[in-house]
């Protein structure tokens, strides 16, 4: 049996030899790597960093997008028996630096002359960096800095080595063990000062075991995905990139986001990892364009959705279906559904919107497009997902049940707590944080609220520190308030305000383009967002969708004011996480004098910035 990823690796590079393991997407073009070339890059890496001087459980960082020589440096690192650091491209430079000297990092991998800027402009903050290499846009000559060397060369230092000494690479990995840190991974983090998350091969091997015993199984070696999460992100790699390898997944790479359309419609993949916000997005853009539909469309559409609802209902609970419904569903499905399955290559067997609650409205759109939406839950500290939906059997409104390996906990206080070998070591220098981080036997303290239901489904309830307890004692989930909002596509970000106060009241980002056609739909003159807002009719039609949903609430969980902000959140300017959830205490800070404005007694039902 396999122990260590370094092992599945070795296997695996030698049983599919030729096969197209991985590609990428680069200014428009495909570039494909066999199993044999992906390992024979990964190792010459990895012996040109060992050429450095970096030996086992040295640390080494990684700044740079999705591309090939990520995943060349990934398994180049841990094949010598070093630790990976990934960092976020969008973090700022002195974020970085507080990364690369807490973990000691002595070498930092970066993509280009953008992120060796970073490097450059906060290196007298990282004493222990000896050298920073850049995978594009470097080469060495006359006057280059004497610290930095380009990716190229490091692979033919590699190379070299290999020839004098065939066997290295494979004797430096087979000296790995389970305990041995494969990687640390610093928390993207909602609050609080980043913290080293240090994962083993042991807790890597025991997600994706866990995974692959699941049946039926989620993939096999005949699947493909087009993945688009940063891989700097534990679910993404670990999830993704481990499990893809230890199946014997092809992936490849989408560009950006902003192609992913195209590249899933050009790759048709069987499988498609992404987060809530992704199929939020699918959804609501489905919804936009219904809107522009004459009436009867609109009907048409209103009644397939109700019939693909009523299907997927039935199904979860193991119900009949009579004939009669199988004839109308196919019909919606030919009218509806398989619009959605064509926009995502035609091919997608089952998606996944794990790491937030996701409306059920949209998992049963999805599921009704032959679409199997898979929910799951974890975290950076139990190295991704702990819990995940059965293909077979699951419950729409649950993260599904604990992993095989896994044993999951409700604390008094309704804390999910988690033992398992994903679980991770602990914080790298941070022992304080690691014993607060576990309770006495050895459980990990998530800080989510939870249930778990009679056929042992896990329902997220909230966070623990954003659970919202009014001023009057109502216990307040704002998750649920958001996606209920979130469910009209006006609202594109949502974030529900009110603990310790005498009511609540949201923070709104809006679609623009929905902004028109709620605008048009008024007989209000459609213009940029800024024109709207600026518009008292607009702002009364808004006023009207904030209502609707608040007629959904009981009266303790209605928004009685909100502030809507002009510009979108981003990943760029701090307020979204890699996997695009808000991180509330940035807004709550960035926005604080709003908010306390929202609560004087004589503020405006709304206000906009």
């Amino acid at each position: 049996m396999e122990k260590t990823i370094n092992e599945v690796f070795r296997n695996r590079a030698a049983r599919f030899g030729s096969r197209p393991a991985v590609e990428k997407k680069l200014r428009g073009k495909w570039e494909s790597v066999s199993w044999t070339e992906y390992f024979h890059q990964a190792r010459a890496f990895g012996l040109g960093l060992y050429s450095l001087g970096i030996r086992k459980g040295d640390r080494v960082g990684l700044l740079s997008e999705n591309r090939l020589e990520w995943l060349y440096c990934d398994m180049g690192v841990l094949g010598i028996g070093a630790c990976l650091v990934p960092l976020y491209p969008t973090l700022a430079p002195e974020e970085i630096a507080f990364i690369i000297s807490n973990s000691g990092s002595r070498i930092i991998v970066v993509e280009n002359k953008a992120q060796l800027e970073k490097i450059e402009n906060s290196k007298d903050s990282c004493p222990n960096l000896e050298r920073i290499i850049v995978i594009e846009g470097f080469e060495e000559g006359d006057g280059s800095p004497s610290l930095v060397s380009s990716f190229k060369m490091i692979l033919a230092r590699g190379d070299e080595i290999h020839e004098k000494n065939p066997s290295l690479f494979d004797d430096l990995s087979g000296e790995v063990i389970p305990s041995d840190l494969a990687t640390i991974v610093y928390t993207s983090g909602t609050t609080g000062v980043p913290k080293g998350a240090m994962i083993t091969h042991r807790n890597i091997m025991a997600v994706v075991e866990a995974l692959d015993n699941i049946r039926p199984r989620y993939a096999d070696e005949t699947d493909s995905t087009v993945p688009f999460l940063p891989l700097s992100h534990v679910f993404e790699r670990v999830a993704g990139h481990f499990y893809g390898m230890f199946v014997g997944i092809t992936a490849s790479y989408a560009e950006s986001v902003e192609s992913l359309v195209q590249d899933i419609q050009e790759k048709r993949p069987t499988l498609i990892l992404a987060v809530p916000r992704v199929c939020e997005k699918v959804y609501q853009r489905i919804l936009s364009r219904v809107n522009e539909q004459p009436w009867w469309r609109r009907r048409i559409f209103e009644w397939g959705h109700r019939i693909g609802a009523c299907i997927c209902e039935l199904e979860e609970e193991g119900k009949k279906i009579s004939p009669v419904l199988r004839y109308k569903y196919r019909l919606a499905y030919l009218l509806i559904f398989r619009k959605l399955r064509e926009a995502l290559g035609g091919r997608v067997r089952w998606i996944t919107a794990s790491g937030a609650p996701t409306g059920p409205e949209i998992i049963r759109f999805f599921n009704a497009a032959g679409i199997k939406v898979i929910e799951g839950y974890g975290m950076t500290e139990c190295t991704a997902p702990a819990t995940m939906s059965n293909l077979a059997f699951h419950r729409i409104g649950t993260v599904g049940g604990p992993l095989p390996g896994v044993e999951i906990r409700i604390a008094q206080d309704g804390e999910i707590l988690i033992r398992g070998e994903n679980v991770f070591a602990g914080y790298w220098a941070m022992e304080d944080d690691t014993k607060q981080a576990f309770t006495r036997d050895g459980f990990l303290r998530t800080g989510d609220i939870g249930e778990i239901g009679a056929e042992g489904f896990l329902r997220i309830v909230d966070r623990k520190k954003d659970l919202i307890i009014t001023s009057g004692g109502k216990n307040v989930a704002p998750q649920k308030i958001e996606n209920l909002f979130k469910g009209d596509p006006v609202f594109e970000q949502v974030i529900v305000l009110g603990d310790r106060r005498k009511f609540l009241t949201a923070l709104f980002n809006l679609n623009a383009d929905e902004a028109n056609r709620l605008a048009v739909g008024k007989g209000i003159m459609p213009g940029s967002l800024e024109e709207l807002l600026s518009n008292p009719d607009f702002l009364d039609a808004l006023k009207a969708r904030v209502a609707e949903v608040n007629a959904k609430l009981a009266r303790f969980e209605t928004i009685k004011r909100f502030a809507v902000i002009k510009k979108s959140f981003s990943k760029d300017t701090g307020e979204l996480t890699a996997t695009l959830k808000v991180k509330r205490k940035v807004v709550r800070e960035r926005f604080k004098d709003v908010i306390e404005e929202m609560y004087r007694d004589d503020a405006p039902e709304i206000r906009v910035l």
